[in-house]
């Protein structure tokens, strides 16, 4: 436990006093233990999924240790609380926030696609997949209630957005990006953000402004794009329109939304085309690889995000090596799939160099800050050759600016 509290450096520093220190953990997929047995219905999810449930809880129970030893101002939690909207797992997850709340924390909450109105959640026992009982989108207000809902200054009639004070010169416009009033046989990764619930966030943002308070934004899904087309290969994982809520939000005076959903770790800046910023500060998930969260320090006009990420618990030095092998697997098979679902035939020699291609590049983006190794630049190389413009490839942008792990954001009143 030592080991592991001296690895987070700097964070246990005191902050000065008119400072929030804010702590951001999402995609946490809660599922209560109740809820599975080591039976073979649960092996086969897990050998398919690369998810492993009972690790997951260790995971949480040492980040959540952590947060305890740290003890931030708030806690910032961007939805798919739970694995996939089961009650049962929504009743024990809200235990655990509970606990954070009496240590001094304060919870913010928004909804992710897992959360709300899951037509086929399900426990795991023994042989068997049995139906579980979901929650509807007035439980999830009525359930987190303490969470952000019972304290909103402002709420929006059209969907589970809100908004919340956070000091005298912040406040936070919560989104709810989801579509569960549309799910029929399972949830909906993709998201959008309502034409009502746009006009209603963009009165929020002109009464701030008016006040001189900065708005910061949470939302499940992201608002820009996080890597080289994104919006072409993984367009789920962005908001329906999302340069143009990028843009208004921008202009409207928002410097910096915390999302999640992709799983991965990164920050990217878009400037609007009157030159306005808002950086999308999009956080991993503490489900599988790279077991990361973030700590925070909003002061006045500027955020220092620091990243954290668990690597080893006790008595299991190789979680972070072996949680990446089993990602690597999944995101191969997903990578297959998503190139033979585009409708064009691909040459047979070529789908291997460009899955082998997507999956080097992803496990580099889910940890941020990537870095072209002599293995992706290799597979890099044989892509472009086979496409003929290899001259190309030293001019390609694998991160979008800024700095995704350690970063300091400041923005103009």
């Amino acid at each position: 436990m030592i080991l592991l509290l001296t690895a987070v450096t700097a964070i246990t520093s005191p902050v000065a006093a008119d400072s929030l220190k804010v702590a951001l953990v999402t995609d946490i997929h809660y599922f209560s233990p109740a809820l599975f047995d080591e039976g073979e219905a649960l092996h086969t999810y897990e050998q398919q999924s690369g998810r492993r449930f009972s690790l997951q809880h260790k995971v949480l129970d040492q980040v959540w240790r952590e947060l305890l030893y740290e003890r931030p101002d708030l806690l910032l939690i961007p939805g798919d609380l739970t694995h996939h909207g089961e009650r049962q797992s929504h009743l024990g997850l809200i235990a655990r926030l509970h606990e954070m709340e009496k240590s001094g924390t304060r919870v913010l909450v928004v909804p992710g696609n897992h959360d709300i109105n899951i037509p086929n959640a399900v426990s795991y026992q023994g042989h068997e997949r049995l139906p579980v009982e979901s929650i509807t989108k007035d439980e999830f207000a009525a359930l987190y209630e303490p969470f952000g809902y019972g304290e909103a200054i402002r709420r929006d009639e059209s969907s589970l957005s809100y908004v919340a004070t956070l000091d005298e010169e912040h406040w936070i416009l919560c989104f709810d990006s989801n579509r569960y009033d549309e799910h029929d046989s399972g949830s909906i990764t993709a998201g959008r953000i309502r034409p009502q619930t746009m006009a209603w966030a963009l009165s929020v943002l002109r009464e701030a402004r008016e006040k001189g308070i900065t708005v910061l934004g949470m939302m499940h899904h992201g608002v820009v794009e996080h890597m080289p087309y994104q919006s072409t290969f993984f367009p789920d994982y962005l908001v329906e329109e999302w340069e143009q809520h990028a843009e208004a939000l921008a202009d409207a005076g928002m410097p910096i939304i915390f999302t999640g959903h992709f799983h991965s770790n990164d920050v990217t800046l878009y400037s609007s085309s009157s030159g306005n910023k808002i950086h999308d500060v999009e956080t991993a998930t503490l489900a599988h690889y790279p077991f990361a969260w973030r700590m925070m320090v909003l002061a006045g006009d500027s955020l220092h995000v620091e990243s954290r990420f668990l690597t080893a618990l006790p008595g299991d030095v190789s979680l972070e090596e072996e949680a990446r092998r089993r990602l690597e697997g999944v995101t191969y098979r997903v990578a297959e799939g998503r190139l033979k679902g585009f409708g064009f035939p691909l040459p047979e020699d070529l789908m291997p160099l460009l899955t082998d291609l997507i999956v080097k590049l992803y496990l580099q983006h889910v940890k941020g800050d990537e870095r072209v190794d002599p293995s992706l630049m290799e597979v890099l190389r044989k892509v472009a050759s086979y496409m003929e413009n290899e001259e190309e490839i030293n001019d390609l942008a694998f991160d979008f600016p800024p700095e995704d792990l350690n970063v300091k954001i400041g923005w103009e009143k």
